[in-house]
């Protein structure tokens, strides 16, 4: 039987075999009598974001290839008004690219907590995330990107982006905005395979995808609760009224810390409003704010961390140390243009006011970030010589404003004494832009195999200066740089995809790294401790190639992949004594690196029967990171990272709504120096959840209990130089045993 499906997402028809021209355009005009809205409706459908149509526009090596076969008169047709989420349409289009991409469906996520993003990116191979205190400040890498970057810092080794919108800014991306509700997917790109993007960074790139009134409940209502004293609550509301469609998300918590002096706060609004000029032409304004406020307990040494992993450092407990954002404001457009059939334009923009007051030390660090950002994306695609060709043009942009940073007197001891409370101490000003021209296209020489190539130009500028106390020496740096990339991908059969590419990546230093690369203030100033000039660094840059294969078979999901990366002028951070002592990090580039590892995912059936499901999931990760032959460390490797780690869970899935599972996360021992003589421990977590979700209705309850066994760990490593035998406080811990439950409600 000749079988078309009518997809209410994209108003045209999708054949599984060739028709005959009539035929078609007989069945097309059947259909099109009525708009795609009513079509929706009478399935019982909510209505189409106009935003996401056309966004599949070519075969993936998941699906199957249309027939030749030639329809007759004989043939029946029959209409199917079923309709794919927007994360399985994401998740096809991410399959147009050679390599390794994966997209987080946010409905599973929220089956479980949603504290913070380490909850959300868990079992993603190659993505190491952690949460430090339960606060905003992951330190999350991907392939060894950030790992010069500790936690409640500005994110490095990434793009990071709210709906295609860059959020990374020239001093990196501010992370109190990342709010784990509110989501309707996250795109997680690793490597070079976010170049579509204008991502040209090491570790990839992450797409936080919002909900929009097109598919969010009309009321919605979440509450979280648990150990530690979490509470988080958040309300919701999204519907399309005509052309114009809302969505609006308020988020609260409180969390009174497993840590002594961890205690964290947060309050957060995510908004977007879309509106639908015409079938060709559609825009949708974002705005999101957030304020958060964490304790700051600092980092321990391992035996602390074993016998009372609860204790802070002094003196941060007794000078009441904390971050403040005290409210991040985010603006943003996206404008999307179908031309033709054949091409389209999006072009968006975004203004970020990102404020903090970090109060960790005994001077402050009050920092202002003013940024603006834009992307160009036209999007086209032909039969050229009898081959079908994909191509992207883009533009990628974002630009300081306003960038400074003041120190002041916090704590009256020391150098600080006499001087009163609040005293200017140095004043810094940083500036940058990074502009980055990229070209992509996609030919399938032959069936399903598909060359890719692709180009970007790279033009940056950094800047720092400290005019006060003086005197004024501003730095000045900037680059141009081009960035190939290569690959591809063939689908031998249905159950089976093979990809490969090689590429180059380049990572520009964080503006304010400059500063903190330059000389110090002389021992016997008040500003003993602080950087007095910007220091010289080098872009980072290497050059990964990467292997891979995807598919499904028998119950079996699987994606595995290689990549090994030769990286030059790696940035990196250390913790010195005298670094450590002001609650910051020294950087540099290191002397040549290789990164190289393997990420393995592999989802199975155990047991099916009915509309019930027994299933085990595996997230693996080797990564291997070290020196080529450095003067002082040899081949060591690099540390900070874990060399294997691993999640796995068993989960029971039943058709009448419930749901439990086990799951495990596993880690090998992690440097904690250089010179690689100090490491926290290997440890074993495990975890248990259970819930309910109604049938066809929009109404969860769960329960988590996380830690089972109260194991004592090291979750961040933030490395320091050289240990020689003795044990540094370079480490924070992760919760003991808790137990999280929830409720989620949504009603139309």
């Amino acid at each position: 039987m000749l079988r078309l499906s009518f997809s209410p997402l994209k108003n045209h028809l999708y054949v599984n075999r060739r028709l005959r021209p009539n035929h078609a355009v007989l069945a097309y005009a059947f259909l099109s009598i009525l708009p795609s809205s009513a079509h929706a409706a009478e399935a019982g459908l909510p209505p189409v974001d106009p935003s996401k149509q056309g966004h599949q526009t070519q075969p993936t090596h998941a699906g199957k290839a249309s027939s030749p076969t030639r329809a007759t008169a004989k043939e029946e047709i029959s209409v199917s008004t079923r309709r794919r989420s927007d994360a399985q349409i994401a998740e096809s289009h991410l399959r147009s690219i050679p390599g390794a991409a994966t997209v987080i469906d946010a409905q599973q996520v929220l089956k479980g907590r949603n504290l913070t993003n380490a909850d959300a990116l868990a079992f993603q191979p190659g993505v190491f995330a952690q949460a430090s205190g339960g606060g905003d400040g992951l330190r999350i890498s991907v392939r060894g990107s950030g790992i010069q970057t500790g936690v409640n810092y500005f994110r490095s080794g990434m793009l990071m982006m709210f709906d295609g919108l860059p959020v990374t800014t020239p001093a990196g991306t501010p992370y109190e905005l990342f709010e784990s509700l509110g989501l309707q997917y996250t795109e997680v790109l690793r490597g070079a395979n976010s170049f579509d993007y204008g991502g040209l960074q090491l570790g990839g790139a992450i797409n936080y995808v919002t909900q929009t009134g097109y598919n969010s409940q009309k009321y919605q209502a979440r509450a979280e609760a648990g150990s530690f004293g979490y509470v988080k609550e958040q309300l919701s509301s999204g519907q399309v009224l005509g052309k114009f469609d809302y969505y609006i998300s308020l988020t609260n918590s409180y969390r009174g810390g497993y840590q002594h002096n961890t205690e964290a706060t947060s309050f957060g609004v995510n908004a977007n409003f879309g509106y639908k000029f015409n079938d060709r032409v559609s825009t949708r304004l974002f705005f999101r704010y957030r304020q958060t406020r964490n304790g700051w307990a600092g980092f321990l040494t391992r035996d602390q961390i074993l016998k009372n992993p609860k204790q802070a450092q002094q003196p941060y407990q007794e000078w009441g140390s904390d971050r403040i954002q005290p409210g991040t404001k985010y603006y943003a457009d996206m404008t999307t243009i179908k031309i033709d059939d054949k091409s389209k334009i999006e072009l968006g923009f975004n203004y970020q006011d990102a404020p903090i007051d970090i109060q960790y030390a005994r001077f402050s660090q009050v920092w202002g970030y003013k940024t603006v950002a834009g992307v160009l994306n036209y999007d086209r695609h032909d039969i050229l010589g009898g081959h079908k060709s994909d191509t992207r043009f883009g533009i990628l942009t974002y630009t300081d404003l306003e960038a400074w940073q003041t120190n002041r007197v916090r704590v009256q001891s020391g150098n600080f004494a006499g001087y009163p409370i609040g005293t200017s101490l140095r004043h810094v000003t940083y500036g940058g832009t990074e502009n980055y021209f990229h070209l992509r296209n996609n030919t399938e020489l032959f069936h399903n195999f598909w060359l890719t190539t692709a180009g970007a130009l790279a033009f940056i500028q950094k800047s720092s200066d400290v005019p006060s106390p003086g005197p004024s020496n501003p730095f000045n740096t900037s680059s141009i740089n081009f960035i190939p990339r290569a690959g591809f991908r063939y689908q031998p059969d249905k159950h089976v995809e093979i990809y490969g590419n090689v590429s180059r990546s380049l990572q520009p230093p964080n503006d304010w790294n400059y500063n903190y690369a330059g000389s110090y203030y002389p021992s016997t100033s008040p500003q003993a401790g602080m950087n007095a000039t910007a220091g010289k660094l080098r872009n980072q840059t290497a050059t990964t190639f990467e292997i891979g294969t995807t598919g499904h078979y028998a119950g079996n999901q699987w994606a595995l992949t290689y990549y090994h990366s030769s990286v030059h002028n790696e940035l990196l951070a250390v913790m010195t004594p005298e670094s450590a002592a002001q609650g910051t990090s020294i950087y540099g580039n290191a002397s040549p690196t290789e990164h190289q590892g393997v990420e393995f995912s592999l989802d199975t059936t155990l047991y099916k029967w009915r509309k019930n499901r027994l299933s085990l999931r595996n997230a693996y990760t080797w990564q291997d990171f070290h020196y080529k032959h450095d003067s002082v460390f040899g081949k060591n490797r690099l540390p900070g990272i874990p060399e294997h780690f691993y999640q796995g869970g068993i989960n029971l899935d039943l058709a009448n709504g419930f749901y439990a599972g086990f799951d495990a996360q596993v880690s090998s021992k992690v440097g904690a120096a250089y010179d690689m003589t100090y490491f926290a421990p290997s440890y074993h977590i495990f975890n248990a959840h259970l819930g309910y979700s109604w049938p066809n209705k929009h109404r969860t309850v769960f329960l988590n209990f996380n830690n089972l066994a109260n194991t004592h760990y090291a979750s961040i490593v933030v490395p320091g130089y050289i240990a020689g035998g003795s044990q540094l406080s370079v480490m924070q811990p992760g919760d003991g045993f808790g137990v999280f439950g929830g409720i989620s409600l949504g009603f139309n």
